[in-house]
This record gives C-alpha cells, structure tokens and sequence, in this order.
C-alpha cells in the first residue's frame, strides 16, 4: 500500500494518453464513487474528409492531371466525440488540477458553468469541484443514469454485452445487437444490490434488492483475511478452494441427494465447516475469500433469477463495482444464475459497465445537443478496451496506463438500423469467422495486419504528396495500430469479437486519427478513368450474346472485375509488378467450373422466369470492378424491368468505390449508355449511400435512407460482391428474399480453409423465406414488364 501512496504522488498525466482533445470540450459530466471516479465531455474533433466533384475540363481519355473525371479534394471538418476516462479516486484531485489547467485557463466561458455528476461522491466532492474548477455540481440521480447509460451502450455500442464462461476455451459469448431491447432487468451491484425492470427508455422500476453486496463482500473480507482493498480480496479468492471452507451436500450425505436431485458438490452450508473446526484448527485466508465471493455470489444470483421468473425477463444484466469486469466475479455470478435458473436464464455483462454512470449523467446534460437521436460507434483508435482484469498470483499495484481506462464514441453522421430484407435480424452475426474463437484464424489474420501495415502506411503518404508531414504523420499511424494490433494478441475479446472486419475498421479509425481520409482516391481516380474507356467496348461486346451466353459473361464479368482488389496482397503483388494486367487477364484467371461454390446453373434458370421487383446491389471496388463489372450487370436487370438500387460504402476504405465518387461515375456511365441514362433519370436506377466505411458488411447498421428505400421499393434480390461483403461478412447471412453472394477468393490462407486455392470462385445464389405470412407469388413480385434496350433490339 505504501507503493500505491507514494506512486500516487508522482503521477503524471500526458494529455495524449489520457484526457485527448480536453482544450475542445464543451461540456462535463463525473460518476465519482468511493474507489473509482468516471469523467465523461465531449469535444469537437478535427478531421480529414476527402470529396470528389465533377471535373470542370471534362476527360479527352490522355490522362493528364487537367482531364480527370472528377477532382478531388481534402478538407477538414469537425466530428462530435464523447470522452470517458476511468480512474481510481487516488488521482481525483491531481486530476482536477489537470483539468483547470489544460481547459478552464484558456476557456474561460467554462467559468461558472454546470457539471452533471452523479455516484455517492457527487455530494462529498462538491466543493472541491467548485474550487478546482470553479464549476457548480448538478447531482443526477445515480440510478437513473446507470439505466439510461445501459439503454445507451446497448443501443450503440457493437458486442457490448457478453455471456461469461470461464472454462470455456473462448469465455467471452458476445451478443449481437438487439433491436428489441426492452423488457430487461438490470441488477447494478455496488455497496448494497438494487434490481430494476427496465420496459422502456423512460418506464422503469426498482422490484427489489439486497443489502447483501460488494460493501459486504469488502467489509468481511478484510476483516476475515489481512486484504485491504477489492482487488487484494479478489486476488486471494481466485487462488482459494472454497470447499476446504464450505459444507457441501456430500459433506452430510456422503454424496449427491438424489432424491431432491442435490449433487454432491452443491454447497450445502456456507463456511459450514468453520462452525465444527477442532480447536486451533486454521483456514487458509484464500479459502475464506473464495467461500465469501461464493456466499454473496450465490445470493445475488438466486434472488435475480426470482426476480426475473416472477416479471417474466430473459435478459439479466450485471453491473456495478462488484463486477468491474473481473473473472472470478464473473464466473460466480454465472454459475448462480444457470444453477438457480437451471439453466434457462443466462448472467449478461457489459463492456463498458464502468461508464454506465458517466454516460447517463452526461445524456442528462446534453438535450440541447439532441445526443440521443444520433447513432454512436465505439473509437477503437481512443479506447482502452475490456482487458481481463483477474488479479495475477504475483499481484502488484497496476501501472499508471493501466490505471486509466478511457471510452471514446464517435457521432456518426446519419443513424443507422438493420436492413429490411434480413430474414431474421436478432440471430443475424454479420462475421464469417469469429478470431476470438479460433486461435490459428487469430494469429494469421494478426501476423497479416501487421505485415501489411508498411506498404498501407506508405500508400497513405504516397496519397498526400504535398503535406510534408505526411511521413511523420504515417509512423504515427503505424505506432498507434501496431499497438492496438498488440492488445488485441494478448486481450482478443478486447473490443468484442475479434473479426477481420474489426480489424478492418479499427486500421481505418487509426488512419483518420492522424489526418489520411483516403489513402487509394489517386489510384481509384486513375482506375475509374481507364475502365470508362473501355466500357462502351464491353457492352457492345455483352449485347452480341444470346440470352444464355450473356448472363454468364456478365457473372463472370462481376467477378473478374472483384480481382481488381489492393485489400489483397497476392493481387497488389500482381497488378504492381505488370501494369498490362486488365479485364481479360483478370478473366484468365478465374477458376474453370464447376466453381468451388457453383450456382450459376440455378441463378440462369432463375433468370428465364419473372423479372424480380427490385435489386439492392452492394458494389465493391473501384474501377474495373463498379463499371465492367457491376453496371453491365445492373443494365440488364434494368432491360428485364427490375428496379435497381446500387449503393456504395459512405465513407472511403481500400480501393471500395465510395457513395461521392459511384453519384460521378453513375452519370459518366449513363452518357455512354442510354440504358442507364433513362434508368436514372425515371428513377429505375438509383444510386445511395450504404452508411458503411469498410470492405466489411454489417447488415445490422445500415444507412436509415436506404432501409426506408428498399422497404418503399420492395426489394426482393440482394446482391452482395466481393470477399469483405460475401465472404468475411455476410457468407452466412440469411434473407428473406433471394440473394446472390459472389466473390473470387484472392487470400491463399482463406481459400484454402474453403477448400480452394487462389482465384477459386464463389457463386452462391439463394431463394430466401418469409419468416411469416405467405411466400410472393409470381404475380407479387414485379409485375413490370420487360423494357427494351434503346441501343438493341434484344
């Protein structure tokens, strides 16, 4: 303890690592308990965003600069971010003065302003606030904002809530995102115990509790054992057997009860052998620590389950000091739970369960700002992660990085909600391939982030070649994700499951921390161009086929143009080492059929019934890809009368074509085809934002405009390109309309897992299912009548 007092004193808080971006915030608010204290503001954050416009000179095809097809331009604009940072009540005053000195000295409009707070020692730091920072407390009612920072991160936050399965080889079972949240109960377990039905954002009720707690569990302890603090009693329990302590049922019977189905290692008394101990006999202090974490464990979880059967809840979420993430409070409170439920109710955790308090006060103090109605995702970049928290045997104090936790959420720029055509959203998991849960999977996919990220960081200079700080900039960017690529082999379960996809976006949240919007818009720029010229070769090309024969060139058309990806390193090796590599060698390369996953046959059989009513077509990448590749293909859903909507990534990742650049390329293509041209302009074709800004797909977050498009358009074809769509994400993904998920495998590693090698084809088409209600019938789904071509008589 001596350590941690004289640690205390010296502690030096880099604005950096900890209170990021503090010289922006607007507005505060503290969850101050009696060990930790959660401070939450939020801030204005600069950013890099890359726009493209239309070129005012036009595109004469001799790729000088002056002729491009569109322009490009870098600006930078302010982002909303929300700050959590987690500390231990030890630095709240060294904290204070921090803050005065890093944000009231030079914002002197802070002066006399409000801080929400809440937590037991809103009302005992009250003036010490109003002296440090010169800022009144608006106390908050602490329950009221534990609910409402639930309801937040469960809304929000991806993967936030865990099951807990300590001898499992993957413990942590997160949770996809629930859009029917409501009813739940949550058990918050702090110094007493308080059980609250939560049936909606504002209706809510305390059914009951217990004195019985994390106050008691702390108190006996130490005064049981020679701990002094929470996490010196945890360090004990996990290394104690509660039965040396413990009476069980085998104790008295010699064995199970099985006449009152009792096993013979359910305790039967608590610390029951204390009670018969021969004079002089000792118990090991761990013993007793394991036994009192069981006896306040066991009790909780027994009158939860009570609690939820007797109000008829499913869901039960823990929170609270007495959870602060650790393992073997954790695993107790899940045994209990399966024990007293037999198993038909399950113990849910949350990531961030420490903030809940915080992010509650701090709602309550931004109405003005309308924080609720937005949609928020989790910084990677800025955020410490759930780490196991399980004290070693070795146990010493924590160093200061590992004393400060910090959260930072991201407002994104439109909300996002799940696409219409899922068949059925609860049970949808976007990821192919969950890392958390396969070790060799985990170690590859590290191993190739981490060789990948010279060229990536290089690539991103070689994009900003007039910013002379763009090297330095790239090495911090290589820093930051290498670091992050380090947490995540020691902590997988980190940021929840661990996925290419989380991979993807986290390698993108680090490249916009440091200013690099769009490392590829050069290349995609130069890509776009030299495919445009040729396409009015390749239509006149797909209209000479007969019926059959031109629906399998423009499927092996979408996948030729989906090898053209830079996100793959066998295909970047293979396009920068010979620049004549096009269409027709991408062709080539193609697996002969059958394909390794080969449903050509029934998607042309398909083809010569109806039309379909509506197409949703995900594009991929750049380039040869979006216009040799997908536009033929969506003219021809247009010629056979089918609606189309084609939409494109929000945001720049890779070389994926982006929502700004598809508006350009859609009307360059449509004045070289009068097809797309008349689609577009009577609104047959429409071209829209996905709301993603990843090579990956979760169809659980999408743009809200495109889910209220496909649902007014009745789309009944989902047609999804490319391996981050239809492989890493999505390969599983069941819809209620049919789907065609399409992809040429460019990762060695990856196809041989499915069997193939590289170039191996994937063509999966599907018909769907109505979760209720009747199949459509042929005259349900478009009843439009084909359109003829004006270019062709076909």
């Amino acid at each position: 303890m001596c350590a941690e007092r004289s640690y205390a004193r010296s502690i030096s808080l880099p604005p950096d690592e900890v209170f990021r971006n503090l010289r922006n915030a607007k507005r505060f608010a503290m969850d101050i308990g009696g060990s930790l204290a959660k401070l939450a503001y939020y801030s204005t954050v600069e950013r890099s965003r890359a726009y493209v416009s239309a070129s005012s000179g036009g595109d004469d095809g001799d790729g000088q600069d002056d002729h491009h097809l569109y322009e490009i331009q870098e600006q930078n604009e302010l982002g909303a971010r929300i700050h959590f940072v987690k500390f231990e009540m030890t630095y709240f005053e060294k904290c204070l003065d921090f803050i005065k000195e890093n944000l009231v000295s030079s914002h002197g409009e802070m002066m006399g302003k409000v801080v929400k707070a809440t937590g037991g020692g809103s009302h005992k730091y009250t003036n010490l606030i109003r002296d440090k920072l010169g800022l009144e407390c608006d106390k908050e009612d602490e329950m009221q904002c534990l609910i409402q920072g639930c309801i937040f991160v469960l809304r929000n936050i991806t993967n936030e809530a865990f099951e807990y399965q300590r001898h499992s080889p993957q413990p942590y079972k997160f949770q996809t995102m629930d859009a029917d949240l409501f009813p739940f109960l949550l058990v918050n377990i702090g110094s007493g115990v308080s059980i609250v039905k939560v049936e909606s954002h504002d209706k809510y009720e305390r059914i009951g509790g217990s004195s019985i707690g994390g106050g008691s569990f702390l108190g006996l302890g130490c005064k049981l054992t020679k701990a002094k603090n929470f996490d010196e009693l945890l360090q004990l329990a996990s290394q104690g057997d509660h039965r040396n302590v413990d009476m069980l049922v085998r104790d008295i019977y010699g064995g199970a009860y099985s006449a009152l189905g009792l096993p013979g290692e359910l305790i039967a008394s608590s610390f029951g052998k204390m009670v018969s101990a021969k004079d002089g006999q000792e118990f090991e202090e761990q013993d007793i620590a394991k036994s009192l974490l069981h006896t306040i464990s066991n009790d909780i979880g027994q009158i939860s389950c009570l609690y939820a059967q007797l109000h008829g809840l499913r869901k039960i979420y823990f929170g609270g000091f007495f959870i602060r993430g650790h393992p073997v409070t954790m695993h107790t409170i899940t045994y209990a739970i399966n024990f007293w439920s037999r198993g038909t109710l399950q113990a849910l955790f949350l990531r961030h369960e420490g903030y809940l308090g915080a992010i509650g006060a701090f709602l309550k103090g931004a109405e003005e700002d309308d924080s609720e109605k937005y949609c928020w995702g989790e910084n990677y970049a800025g955020s410490s992660g759930l780490h196991s928290t399980s004290p070693p045997p070795d146990f010493i104090p924590r160093d200061r990085t590992a004393s400060f936790d910090r959260f930072e959420l991201d407002r994104l720029e439109r909300p996002l909600v799940s696409l219409p055509a899922l068949l059925d959203p609860p049970s949808y998991f976007p990821d192919t391939v969950d890392l958390t849960e396969d070790p060799d999977a985990r170690k590859y996919w590290l191993d190739c982030f981490e060789e990948a990220l010279g060229k990536v960081a290089a690539r991103a200079v070689a994009s900003q070649p007039s910013r002379d700080d763009a090297e330095m900039r790239a090495q911090q960017f290589m820093a930051k994700y290498n670091k992050r690529l380090e947490t995540l082999r020691e902590h997988p379960f980190a940021y929840g499951s661990l996925t290419v996809r989380s991979l993807l976006d986290t390698r993108e949240q680090c490249l916009n921390e440091f200013h690099f919007a769009d490392p590829y818009q050069h290349i995609k720029q130069q890509e776009n161009e030299a495919a445009l010229r040729i396409l009015p070769e390749r239509l006149q090309h797909l209209d000479s086929l007969e019926f059959r024969a031109r629906q399998v060139a423009l499927a092996e058309g979408l996948l030729a143009g989906n090898v053209f990806d830079w996100g793959a390193k066998a295909i970047t090796r293979l396009m920068e080492g010979d620049d004549s590599f096009g269409f027709e060698e991408a062709m080539s390369k193609l697996q002969a059929r059958p394909w390794l996953v080969d449903d050509l046959d029934p998607w042309l059989e398909r083809l010569q019934d109806h039309p379909h009513k509506c197409a949703l077509i995900f594009a991929d990448n750049s380039g040869l890809d979006i216009i040799l590749g997908v536009f033929p293909f969506a003219r021809e859903m247009v010629l056979r009368g089918t609606q189309v909507i084609l939409c494109a990534n929000s945001k720049p990742a890779l070389n994926d074509v982006t929502y700004g650049e598809l508006k350009i390329l859609a009307k360059k293509v449509a004045e070289l085809c009068p097809t797309i041209r008349t689609a577009l302009s009577e609104g047959h074709l429409k071209v829209m934002a996905s709301g993603a800004a990843s090579p990956c797909l979760d169809l659980s977050r999408i743009d809200e405009m495109l889910s209220q498009e496909c649902q007014r358009r009745g789309v009944d074809l989902v047609v999804l390109e490319g391996m981050g769509r239809a492989i890493h994400t999505n390969y599983h993904a069941a819809f209620s309309c049919e789907s065609l998920k399409l992809a040429v495998l460019k990762n060695k590693w990856l196809a041989n897992r499915l069997g193939g090698d590289v170039f191996s084809v994937i063509f999966k088409y599907t018909k769907g299912s109505k979760v209720e209600g009747k199949t459509p019938s042929k005259n349900d789904i478009g009843t439009q009548q084909p359109r003829k071509s004006p270019e062709t008589d076909r």
